[in-house]
């Protein structure tokens, strides 16, 4: 089904400066309405703008008409009572410029009887639906009067139809391993997940996750003068990395309006087929502190991964981190201990689809893992030792971890950012898949704690999602971000 939302122009200008923030919608439907799991699961946003176009918000259109203003994708579908039901629209995006459904400009006119009749139905009340042949006849008419649009559906398609992993492949397992990576990195630092999502496979399997970004359809009014007055202007901290011959650096950026910004660092330096796996590291540059997380992957089947010395010798190198650190002098430079390490020990389904949520599996402390390694409770039948679910009896879960993490109770102390390079480059240049999150911002430790425990969406700030232009792809006419 591809669904669409009427609004009147008084409902659409209430509700545009939410969406602009929390990018979600959740609309009701009318009683009997199918919500079949079918179709593009797309949903457009109509404003009624025929009785009272004054009342609107948007100064693109004035005349009396409906319009499409913003697109989305149909994420859940809520059961509210024994009959009613709503659906969820996340995320969503502003078209650039409201297109006209009416007149004889409109994209109706273009439709044949059959198809503009599916249309007005579905316009008829607050919410309906169209089926797939009606679609693809709009849809030809909207790219074909509004090119502009086909970045915005491709956007929302591919974050509706993700790639299906294929476990038994090792390209995909790096890419599989690199997502979680790029999406925990948001979960700490409260940003957008669906900035990372839209995805296909690049046409190198060497190539890091962020190759294969669809890109955000960013609206040019959300980048303009008055909202980058807020943001960083500076070139991203790890552009030089891009000019390097022996590796394969992409970067992705997130910006909101109070200069907060997450710089997204993906690297790889060997072919997939000799990677030793994936490191998420996650450094906060206004208290100079950093978090790493090394992936493992726990069999599909049996839940356990059975220690070798190739692990016990990574455990080894990364003991050394500790040694980076200071010691503590200020108050928001104390941790809960001198653990700056973490061992994911992941597991997913075999053939299943990628979801927002990430991979579940034990988040466990390095020092952790060696009193696990010493306690007969990791002692395999066979004497080996084994990490599960069953022998570990505590350990970390993803929302306790993020929770740690974005309130400065774990990382190093007073780490500096050319530490931070080295450190990085060489994980990378050891054969690591490395996926590195940097995040700036002008607030002070007690800013950050208000804001993590601020829960409340609409207060969040807006954000904006783009990967930088290297030197040579940018031309005089290319906006600096």
């Amino acid at each position: 089904m591809t669904y669409i939302v009427t609004l009147t122009s008084l409902q659409m200008a209430e509700n545009e400066g939410d969406w602009l923030i929390t990018e979600r919608f959740t609309k009701g439907l009318p009683t009997g309405l199918d919500t079949s799991d079918t179709g593009t699961r797309l949903a457009l946003l109509v404003c009624d703008n025929r009785a009272h176009p004054s009342n609107n918000s948007r100064r693109e259109f004035s005349e009396h008409g409906r319009f499409i203003t913003w697109i989305g994708s149909v994420q859940r579908f809520n059961t509210v009572g024994p009959v009613d039901s709503s659906i969820t629209i996340e995320p969503m995006r502003r078209c650039p410029k409201p297109v006209a459904l009416d007149g004889s400009d409109g994209i109706l006119a273009s439709l044949s009887s059959t198809h503009r009749a599916h249309v007005e139905q579905a316009l008829t009340g607050s919410a309906g639906h169209i089926g797939m042949r009606a679609w693809q006849a709009l849809q030809e008419a909207l790219l074909r009067n509004h090119p502009e649009l086909a970045r915005y559906i491709e956007w929302l398609l591919a974050n509706l139809n993700p790639v299906i992993f294929d476990v038994d492949d090792a390209a995909d397992r790096a890419w599989q391993e690199q997502r979680d990576a790029a999406q925990s990195l948001t979960r700490v630092t409260d940003f957008p997940h669906s900035a990372l999502s839209a995805w296909r496979r690049p046409d190198s399997r060497d190539a890091p996750y962020l190759a294969g970004l669809v890109p955000d359809p960013v609206e040019n009014s959300l980048i303009d003068h008055d909202v980058r007055a807020g943001l960083g202007s500076g070139a991203p901290l790890f552009d030089d990395w891009r000019g390097l011959i022996d590796v394969r650096c992409d970067i992705h950026v997130l910006e909101d309006t109070t200069g907060r910004r997450l710089e997204v660092v993906n690297v790889n330096a060997t072919p997939v087929e000799s990677r030793l796996g994936t490191d998420m590291i996650y450094y906060h540059h206004p208290t100079h502190s950093f978090v790493l997380v090394q992936y493992k992957r726990l069999g599909s089947r049996d839940k356990e991964y059975r220690v070798n010395k190739q692990l016990l010798d990574q455990m080894d190198r990364l003991e050394r981190v500790a040694e980076l650190s200071s010691k503590p002098v200020r108050p928001h430079e104390w941790r809960l201990s001198q653990d700056a390490c973490f061992l994911k020990f992941a597991h997913w389904r075999d053939g299943a689809v990628p979801t927002s949520e990430l991979a579940r599996g034990m988040y466990i402390p390095l020092s952790y893992a060696r009193v696990l390694l010493e306690d007969d409770c990791t002692l395999g039948s066979r004497g080996g030792r084994l990490f599960s679910y069953e022998r570990v009896g505590r350990y970390l879960v993803a929302s306790e971890f993020a929770e740690l993490v974005k309130l400065g109770l774990v990382g190093t102390v007073g780490t500096s950012v050319e530490q931070l390079r080295d450190f990085g480059l060489e994980r990378a240049r050891e054969g690591y898949s490395v996926v590195l999150g940097v995040e700036t911002s002008e607030e002070t430790p007690r800013d950050r704690s208000v804001r993590v425990r601020q829960r409340t969406a609409k207060k969040r700030p807006k954000v904006i999602s783009y990967s930088p232009q290297t030197p040579q792809q940018q031309s005089p006419d290319t906006p600096s971000f």
